[in-house]
């Protein structure tokens, strides 16, 4: 399927061929840019599928693309202010439903956004969520998502070093939250080679999932 993309002021938004679903907001991680080959193949594969996919930049990274410095991410509620506003121009120029969500940092930023917004945004989609900091699984990131009620889809690697699938198991997340699981895949959905999978088989497998979600979501909502 053809797809158009247009660069709109700051964001990039990848259009489906076709009239869209639905709308996502598809926020990026703490370090690699809204234009990174993760998240311009998922933005792909969901424009594909029928979703019109909006990513944007935090300000931290916003400023590293003009000044070419690395910098840290901006605190949690500059973070959530930016995320806020962008949500608000996105539901007052399209009509269509609309999810939310990122690779990593960007989702979980997500998922706290969500806790204010009932009725504002249909689901919540994350790949890879950080439940914690590499080798720090002590530091759980999780009370949140423990009484979740928005509908939220977590697309995970099992072996994620960030939160593999036997510590998942035990953190008592919340029935609104599902984690679908990538065989092998580590915090970028990416297999071994023994595995038997691929990357690129990896992301069209969360892709499809992420879309059957949404389809899910917009029936019941």
């Amino acid at each position: 399927m053809a797809e158009r993309v247009s660069l709109l002021s700051s964001c990039i938004i990848n259009e489906p061929e076709l009239a869209a679903q639905a709308n996502y907001v598809f926020a990026h991680g703490a370090g690699a840019p809204m234009d990174s080959k993760f998240m311009q193949t998922m933005a792909q594969h969901l424009a594909a599928a029928g979703v019109r996919v909006i990513r944007f930049e935090f300000p931290y990274m916003l400023e590293r693309r003009i000044t070419g410095k690395r910098r840290p991410p901006n605190r949690q509620p500059e973070l959530l202010d930016c995320f806020r506003a962008l949500l608000q121009t996105v539901r007052t120029r399209y009509s269509e439903p609309v999810f939310i969500g990122g690779k990593s940092m960007g989702g979980r930023m997500a998922t706290l956004l969500s806790k204010e917004l009932p009725g504002d945004v249909v689901g919540v989609i994350c790949f890879g969520y950080p439940f914690h900091p590499q080798a720090k699984p002590e530091k759980l990131r999780t009370e949140h998502l423990l009484d979740m009620t928005m509908p939220t889809m977590i697309l995970q690697g099992t072996r994620d070093a960030l939160g593999n699938i036997d510590e998942v198991a035990g953190y008592g997340l919340s029935e609104a939250v599902e984690v679908s699981w990538l065989k092998d895949g580590d915090h970028d959905l990416k297999p071994r080679v023994k595995s038997g999978f691929t990357q690129s088989q990896h992301l069209q497998t969360a892709a499809k999932r992420a879309v059957q979600f949404i389809t899910e979501q917009i029936i019941t909502a």
